[in-house]
């Protein structure tokens, strides 16, 4: 399925080094969402930062169906929104949920459902 993204491939600049893929659902990069949610765990693999950004209005169903979440190259989803860039340089385990209202995340406990 052909996927109708909120930012086309062409208005994305690099604002951040290369620092790998990350997954992201399409609230952020198809709605244009902010991200309300994010954590990092170990990567999968050696392309991936480990990093997961949501919304935080997905329900586990959402979240849960493939079709839903792609994965793209964390410089993409800083382009859908900067403010999560102070934040990347967190080691795995860390997770960050957006303080209502601001650009600004707290740290929150990482469930142990997001842990892989």
């Amino acid at each position: 399925m052909k996927k109708d993204f909120k930012i086309p491939g062409s208005e994305i600049k690099r604002v951040i080094p290369n620092m790998g893929s990350c997954l992201a659902t399409d609230q952020i990069t198809v709605e244009g969402r902010h991200v309300g949610y994010m954590y990092r765990e170990e990567p999968d693999d050696d392309l991936d930062s480990g990093w997961r950004f949501f919304s935080g209005e997905e329900s586990d169903s959402y979240v849960n169906d493939p079709a839903n979440l792609a994965r793209y190259d964390v410089n993409t989803i800083c382009n859908y929104d900067p403010a999560i860039i102070p934040y990347l340089e967190s080691l795995p385990g860390r997770a960050f949920g957006r303080i209502e209202g601001t650009n600004n995340f707290e740290e929150e406990p990482l469930a142990p459902e997001d842990e892989q």
